[in-house]
């Protein structure tokens, strides 16, 4: 049985209804979501050049927590990469670092932008690190892009002239335990909202992505299946530049599913020899997301290489862009989108990703956990709760009481 092609009552029966079916539904998703920021062009140019015209430098926040933080890690290193002025400075921070270190990650005097990525807009943290901008920013503008048009930050925002709000597609608030297309359309929002002044210009390429992801879909689902199925206990993912964020997002994907049963980690090509390969044996699989930037790509053979030399090693997968066969040979499992026109490692983000969601998805299952809720006991929820949001005092704002 293959659940991203099955019906409603197969899905049921393993737990997986809302998790298959939003797994399955992203290549679409995707589409969709180009619509939305197609048809909000003219106002989210409005809102930048406005803020633009105003300051000479302004800061950019990516910020979310989760898998929402994932969002900006994945796509920072594009985002510096394309602006090349001294004008903007983007960085990736986690809604729960500014609002536990708010003297640490904000600064009074620098005009700031903060992007807020949020699939309900109702974790505590999201609208805090929004209320602290405008507490400590004397110049602090906001965008949200969120799943849920009822959440907190939609409905405190949406008429706030220095905010703009932008609603995913209404199946993007994914109703199972893990963000899965949530996370594939709130990344490729920011994307395009960096490049919305030639987004016709991207319709072509994101025509292509819809079709890989359709194809992975259709003919990798069952090896990924048979993946899942076989034995170890721990999983590695590695990848350079945005492939770092994405690894982190896949190795949260499938502590999530399994329960925290099945031990996950990332790191990048280069990083994972100073120190975290020690986690290596026979009991481990490794994921290599494969760049498809000449350079860079020499790196992620390298390590696929020697990971698939060591004798004490599990599976070694490698996912690539295109066919290779000095990648397939360095591999136990070998995936690739065939998207040889692709010269961009983001945009292989949302292909790549559906493998990971995939493989967590049918370990979880296979576990016997139930995807959908697969922490019944509450010790993690689909939005989190027991967090205390403390006020903000200005004679505690160095760690203690000034006077």
């Amino acid at each position: 049985m293959e659940l991203l092609k099955s019906n409603e009552v197969e899905r049921m029966n393993v737990g997986a209804s809302h998790t298959a079916k939003e797994i399955a539904q992203q290549p679409r998703l995707w589409n969709e979501t180009k619509e939305i920021l197609l048809f909000n062009r003219d106002r989210i140019l409005s809102f930048l050049k406005g803020i633009e015209n105003k300051h000479e430098q302004i800061r950019i926040i990516l910020t979310g927590a989760g898998t929402s933080a994932f969002v900006g890690d994945t796509v920072l290193p594009h985002l510096k990469q394309i602006i090349n002025n001294k004008k903007l400075v983007v960085e990736s921070i986690a809604t729960t670092n500014i609002v536990s270190n708010p003297y640490s990650y904000l600064n009074k005097d620098i005009p700031t932008i903060m992007i807020s990525f949020a699939r309900s807009g109702n974790s505590p943290e999201s609208l805090a690190a929004i209320h602290l901008g405008e507490q400590i920013i004397t110049e602090f503008y906001g965008i949200i892009f969120t799943c849920n048009q009822d959440g907190l930050l939609a409905l405190k925002k949406k008429d706030d002239k220095k905010h703009l709000v932008i609603y995913m597609p209404e199946e993007a608030n994914d109703q199972g335990f893990a963000m899965t297309s949530s996370f594939t359309t709130m990344l490729l929002s920011v994307l395009l909202l960096f490049h919305v002044e030639q987004i016709h210009k991207w319709e072509k390429t994101l025509d292509e992505l819809i079709q890989a992801g359709l194809s992975i879909i259709s003919k990798s689902e069952q090896s990924i299946r048979e993946l899942a199925a076989s034995n170890f206990s721990k999983v590695v993912y590695l990848g350079s530049g945005v492939f770092e964020g994405l690894a982190r997002e896949a190795s949260l994907k499938l502590l999530e599913l399994t329960g925290g049963t099945i031990p996950s980690t990332f790191d990048t090509s280069l990083g994972f020899r100073h120190g975290p390969k020690s986690i290596l044996d026979k009991e481990t699989v490794v994921f290599v997301f494969l760049s498809c930037n000449a350079y860079t790509r020499q790196y992620d053979l390298d390590i696929l290489e020697e990971i698939y030399g060591e004798h004490n090693r599990g599976k070694v997968v490698a996912i690539s862009s295109v066919k290779d066969e000095v990648a397939e040979s360095y591999s136990d499992l070998f995936f690739h989108v065939d998207l040889p026109n692709i010269n961009e490692d983001i945009l292989l983000s949302f292909p790549y990703i559906l493998y990971a969601q995939t493989f967590a998805m049918y370990k979880s299952i296979n576990l016997g956990f139930s995807p959908d809720n697969p922490s019944p006991s509450g010790v993690v929820n689909r939005v989190v709760k027991g967090v205390t949001i403390h006020p903000l005092m200005d004679e505690m704002k160095n760690g203690g009481n000034e006077s």
